[in-house]
């Protein structure tokens, strides 16, 4: 043996980004921004870019998308750079891939195909595992139309009693069936059991702030710095992707439980819009959501209604409610970049921060702490002498703001959650004296 390892080539890859001048100005995303989404992209799972490009689409062709002069220049630039694979930002029908791939005499994926390979190498628990198989299987199973027609139906059984035998597209596709059949099962038992531990951490209680924003908008970070814990976080998109949480307690001394979550994306693949139940069910379920923006992107307007039309629509499938903005305050990360927190317009219900320098931290902890005051009910309690077990769960539950002792009785008044409120309701009906209004 030599001594020396042999390393693998890396794989060379091209970036092209379909340019379509179409809607209202307002709604364009600008093509520098998004050609750069797509580089950051596709660096993030090893491929080296050795060219990206902007194409002016005028018309969409149905059998390459792209013009017939523009693939003939693409494939000649393929060939110079010695391309092993093209990333095509724009989604493709089997049929344009297939043709895209014959006519550069390479390997093509589309921005599906990318973001599917990046969630299968970021998911670590096993629902991430399971959603981002059951997203391949479903992308695969659209693929399988005609990709057998060079088989002929055979006939089964005795001619006219087993009839037309099966292609090979149909075995492919039963199998494919049974096994998405399978993992949605398991997805099923899978959330069950975060249901249940979800229901736990409402018998602790503590409120449950959840982040929500961009991928790269600096979500981990800020996590990190909030609660001092080592999750993953780096310049990269989709460097988080299933929910991590963890408990912090703020400076008024009240703990909360933080949930960090995927970031976000816009054109998100329906095949992955599943992946996203993981961590969205833990916005929904939230006391507070903070939504993280990078301040500094040319395109942080844009990525910001991205973030607000998945939530939107989360309102229309009845999974999160429709007041949630009552509730969201916008963390604009990355003030370091333009300039600190200073530099940052006021804007209502945002606080500007750099969750690298801690810059404004100490402001978001006050605002934190204002709406989660907000979100309490104060009532006036009146308990016997010799119920200990009630006062002391009125202390763990809830924060006592005035207590008056008596000789035959206490009178407290408490702060509380609605839900905690209606638990000891149940569990003490008389003792409440009057729910401030």
């Amino acid at each position: 043996m030599s001594g020396f390892e042999t390393k693998k080539p890396a794989t060379r890859a091209a970036v092209i980004l379909p340019w379509e001048k179409s809607g209202p100005q307002e709604e364009i995303r600008a093509a520098d921004a998004r050609l750069e989404e797509a580089v950051g992209l596709t660096a993030s799972i090893g491929l080296v870019v050795v060219r990206q490009a902007a194409i002016l689409l005028r018309a969409r062709r149905p059998a390459t998308l792209l013009g017939s002069g523009q693939v003939e220049q693409l494939a000649e630039a393929v060939k110079l750079d010695d391309v092993d694979v093209v990333v095509i930002d724009a989604r493709l029908s089997p049929g344009q891939q297939r043709n895209l791939e014959k006519a550069l005499a390479c390997k093509v994926v589309d921005r599906t195909g990318l973001i599917l390979d990046i969630f299968g190498a970021r998911a670590a628990t096993r629902e991430g595992v399971l959603q981002v198989e059951l997203a391949h299987l479903e992308y695969q199973r659209s693929r399988l139309v005609r990709l057998w027609t060079h088989l002929e139906r055979q006939r089964g059984g005795f001619g006219f009693l087993g009839g037309p035998g099966e292609t090979q597209m149909e075995a492919d596709r039963r199998m494919l069936a049974e096994r998405i059949g399978k993992i949605r099962k398991e997805l099923e038992q899978v959330r069950r059991t975060r249901g249940l531990h979800r229901e736990s951490r409402k018998r602790v209680p503590f409120p449950v702030v959840a982040l929500v924003g961009y991928t790269n908008a600096g979500k981990s970070t800020l996590f990190n710095a909030l609660t001092g814990a080592s999750v993953h976080a780096q310049d990269q998109l989709f460097a988080t992707l299933d929910p991590t949480m963890r408990g912090m307690r703020l400076p008024s001394g009240r703990n909360v439980i933080l949930s960090d979550t995927v970031g976000f994306i816009s054109e998100l693949p329906t095949e992955l819009i599943a992946a996203f139940r993981a961590t969205l069910e833990e916005v929904a379920q939230a006391d507070v959501i903070l939504h993280v923006r990078d301040i500094s992107h040319p395109d942080s307007v844009a990525q910001r209604a991205d973030v607000l039309n998945v939530l939107d629509g989360m309102v229309r499938d009845g999974v999160l409610d429709s007041h949630w903005s009552d509730r969201t305050i916008e963390v604009l990360n990355k003030a370091d970049l333009v300039g600190g927190v200073e530099a940052v317009p006021k804007r209502e219900n945002a606080v500007a921060i750099s969750a690298i320098t801690g810059e404004g931290l100490p402001d978001l902890f006050e605002v934190l702490d204002q709406y989660l005051t907000r979100s309490m009910k104060s009532v006036d309690v009146r308990l016997p002498i010799t119920d200990g077990a009630a006062l002391a769960w009125l202390y763990q539950h809830g924060e006592v703001v005035g207590r008056t002792d008596w000789e035959d009785g206490i009178d407290v008044q408490v702060r509380l959650f609605s839900a905690d409120l209606e638990r000891f309701e149940l569990l003490h009906p008389d003792r409440i004296v009057q729910p401030d209004a």
